[in-house]
């Protein structure tokens, strides 16, 4: 057997490799590192890594195969260089409502659902990353950049050393988990916002952002919350490849995965008795409104009969030869006018 070292690899520096825009190369592949125990991750070609899977090290060492599902190469790669069970295969072809995280043959069936890579956190910019973990690699295939890969990406390329293959699953879920926290902190601010708005009785906008608030978080719980249970299934019969320590990380980020969860799912809460006090305060502007509506049109109401009683081109209406009719007339207004007002006064104090 050919052992493979860090030495086999070469940096990659060819144009057809892998381009800035997270896209792929005519493999379809996105980024290969190789990783090892106290060792810098080092990035290599399909080459190095279709030559490592046919002849892998002795050592501990192992690669992160990341794919772009966009490029139908990407498919024929892994078929050709990796032995990944159909399942792997079948969960790309299905549409992701929830991630899941399940024990498949030797190795774990993971789909991880996750905000896209610089896109605003809305209910619409959630996608999903597939990922089959063995013991001597990682496979993870997207069809668009998210954000918590790219996290992971970047504490690989800042030369960050992974002891396997499930330590690496771990600290994606906890760049995961990051990402919620994240959001949650930004989301924070906007419901801090809004409620200083409704406390200074500043209620334009606040609805609909709101609203929008309250769908992002719902959604992310109904996506997300199911993976730290099936996480704790998994971790109650482990593979057997899956060290003690590597277990524990994997736990760790489960807990602080559902801490994130619970968060959300408080945020939402708030959220919430947010959108029924200011259902409450614009019931409240609205009777007031038409309180003073009202008012204005019951005390009217005697001017409105006199004129109009007044205002009929028939004979005998009162007054009309008198000098004096018209104060005759405004006198009797007042009088009814201020009747009106006290009754109305009695009534409302009571």
């Amino acid at each position: 057997m050919v052992r493979a070292s860090a030495d086999t690899f070469t940096t990659i520096q060819r144009p057809d490799t892998v381009d800035t825009a997270y896209g792929s190369n005519r493999d379809g592949v996105v980024w290969i590192y190789w990783l090892s125990p106290g060792v810098a991750p080092r990035e290599i070609d399909a080459e190095d890594a279709a030559r490592w899977l046919n002849n892998p090290a002795d050592d501990n060492s192992f690669l992160w195969l990341h794919f772009s599902l966009s490029n139908s190469a990407s498919l024929r790669w892994l078929r050709a260089h990796t032995e990944l069970p159909d399942a792997f295969y079948e969960s790309l072809r299905e549409n992701v409502v929830s991630t899941r995280l399940e024990q498949q043959d030797n190795g774990l069936l993971a789909t991880l659902l996750d905000l896209q890579f610089n896109s605003q956190p809305d209910s619409s910019s959630i996608s999903s990353v597939t990922l089959y973990v063995g013991p001597r690699m990682l496979v993870s295939a997207r069809l668009r950049p998210l954000r918590s890969v790219d996290r992971l990406r970047a504490q690989v390329r800042s030369g960050t050393t992974f002891q396997s293959s499930a330590e690496l699953l771990a600290q994606l879920l906890r760049e995961q988990a990051g990402v919620l926290a994240d959001i949650l902190r930004e989301s924070t601010s906007k419901v801090d916002a809004i409620e200083d708005h409704l406390l200074m009785d500043r209620v334009s906008a606040s609805r609909r952002d709101l609203g929008e608030l309250r769908r992002l978080l719902v959604r992310l719980q109904r996506l997300l919350a199911p993976e730290p249970a099936s996480l704790f299934r998994l971790l109650s019969r482990p593979p057997a490849w899956l060290r003690e320590e590597d277990a524990q990380d994997l736990r760790q980020a489960a807990e602080e995965f559902a801490t994130a969860i619970g968060d959300s799912s408080a945020l939402a809460e708030r959220v919430k008795l947010l959108q029924e006090e200011l259902s409450a305060l614009v019931t409240e502007q609205t009777n007031r409104t038409l309180f003073v509506l009202t008012l204005v049109t019951v005390l009217a109401l005697p001017v409105n009969m006199v004129a109009g009683l007044l205002g009929m081109n028939v004979g005998g209406i009162p007054f009309a030869t008198s000098h004096h009719g018209f104060s005759v007339v405004v006198s009797l207004l007042a009088a009814c006018t201020a009747l009106v007002t006290w009754l109305l006064w009695r009534r409302f104090n009571r």
